[in-house]
């Protein structure tokens, strides 16, 4: 018998376009493993069993079955986008229980290209922290459950390491993609602005958050991308030679890179000199003051989404930084300090097509409740992990994150690919180039 179950979604979209298994016997065999799996990873806030079975069926009837990119793949969905008929918690108990009354855009791309929305995932409070942890759920990492799938789209990530769907949807404010894929194992691109759509009234933080892919291999990110770009997949490509820039200095002052992650960075380095790129290490001129326009932003990007909400009804760490936030919400809606940020790093860009950095500087933390915490032992713990991701939502340029490596446990570690805007072609290439002299386990040994 063959099982569907951590097969890729490029996999899965052939054999049910050739009629080899149906939509729903793929989507209940999904269903089956997060019944076994998810009590000890905690990647969904809900699960939608019966109703993804029935849209499998209606996958199934539908009369452009064979030309269907994601036909009958099981996909989940970030619990910040809406899926119609499902409540949109966002991690908190101050959010009202309701269902949605249409798809976010992403998800009617998704189920229009033919996938099928298994469940909606677990996220941190209002997306704010790089742990997925709070009052409905904790998602820990499949490759290591003592630690944070990371976050905010931990659940997405976490459900797809576990093998319990083959692609998920997510997106990045600060990282929200990058660095839970990174602990996770998984491909992800944070597109640049505008590439994919957000949705009228959403929160974007300013324009700094992006929807996108999460996935076990380069060509289901490919796929996913394409089909939330609204784009046909664009043929994979030797990218020609590049000029790679490595660096391995923390945009923060104060952080420092780990020695597993330093050295994923400097074997990707290796990987792509080999393939015949031009590559040295370069550090980007990162101003002194990108960590108060770090702070600043992150902070007020929570006074905004905190507003409407009862206050009462918020952790503790979630009160004290929307709070924080509410004297930056002129300044950083005004753009300036983002856009002072990008005219400084633009000659870099010049000098160089790709940065390559760590994806991270340190495995992600303990997993457990630190939406009990206070709220300086919960930013102490993202930023000494997560420092390289903010730069690049800041910007708006696109950057990626890839598996290379692993940690002295066992985890996956991982690599992350920065270019200027329109190249997310380019850097999936050479995502794939690394990931083809590199091959990677898909998914965590769970069973």
């Amino acid at each position: 018998m063959t099982t569907w179950a951590g097969r890729t979604a490029a996999e899965i979209s052939a054999a049910v376009r050739e009629k080899r298994v149906t939509p729903r016997e793929v989507v209940a065999e999904h269903l089956a493993r997060i019944e076994r799996l998810d009590g000890r990873v905690g990647a969904f806030r809900t699960v939608r069993a019966e109703a993804a079975l029935a849209e499998a069926d209606e996958v199934a009837a539908r009369g452009d079955f064979a030309e269907l990119p994601l036909a009958g793949v099981p996909v989940a969905v970030k619990d910040n986008l809406a899926v119609h008929g499902e409540s949109r918690r966002i991690g908190s108990a101050a959010t009202p229980d309701t269902p949605a009354p249409q798809d976010h855009v992403t998800v009617a791309r998704l189920r229009a290209a033919g996938a099928v929305v298994v469940g909606l995932t677990n996220v941190p409070e209002l997306c704010v922290f790089g742990t997925t942890d709070g009052v409905l759920g904790i998602a820990r990492n499949p490759w290591d459950p003592t630690r944070s799938a990371g976050g905010s789209s931990g659940g997405s990530a976490a459900a797809v390491a576990a093998g319990m769907v083959p692609i998920a949807l997510g997106n990045d404010g600060m990282g929200s993609l990058r660095i839970p894929a990174a602990n996770c194992g998984l491909v992800t691109i944070k597109p640049g602005q505008g590439v994919v759509p957000t949705g009228d009234g959403d929160s974007t933080w300013f324009g700094m958050s992006e929807n996108g892919p999460l996935a076990t291999t380069v060509e289901d990110a490919r796929l996913m991308f394409s089909v939330l770009a609204g784009t046909e997949p664009g043929p994979v490509s030797a990218p020609g030679a590049l000029r790679v820039a490595v660096s391995l200095r923390s945009p923060l002052a104060g952080v420092t890179i780990s020695r597993p992650y330093a050295a994923a960075a400097r074997d990707a380095a290796g990987l792509l000199m080999r393939a015949g790129h031009q590559v040295r290490r370069a550090d980007p001129p990162y101003p002194l003051s990108l960590a108060t326009t770090s702070l600043a932003h992150w902070t007020a990007g929570t006074a905004a989404d905190a507003r409407p909400l009862d206050p009462r009804l918020l952790t503790r760490r979630t009160r004290v930084h929307a709070r924080l936030g509410r004297p930056f919400l002129r300044t950083v809606r005004s753009g300036a300090s983002r856009e002072r940020l990008r005219r400084r790093l633009e000659p870099f860009f010049t000098e160089h097509d790709v940065l390559l950095t760590p994806a991270l500087a340190r495995r992600s933390p303990k997993a457990g409740p630190w939406h009990e915490r206070g709220w300086l032992s919960n930013v102490l713990a993202n930023t000494n992990y997560s420092p390289l991701t903010p730069p690049w939502n800041l910007t708006g340029w696109p950057a990626l994150s890839v598996p290379c490596g692993t940690l002295p446990s066992g985890a996956p570690c991982a690599v992350q690919l920065v270019g200027r805007p329109g190249t997310e072609s380019r850097l999936l290439d050479l995502a794939g180039q690394l990931e083809e002299r590199n091959p990677w386990q898909r998914t965590a040994p769970m069973d």
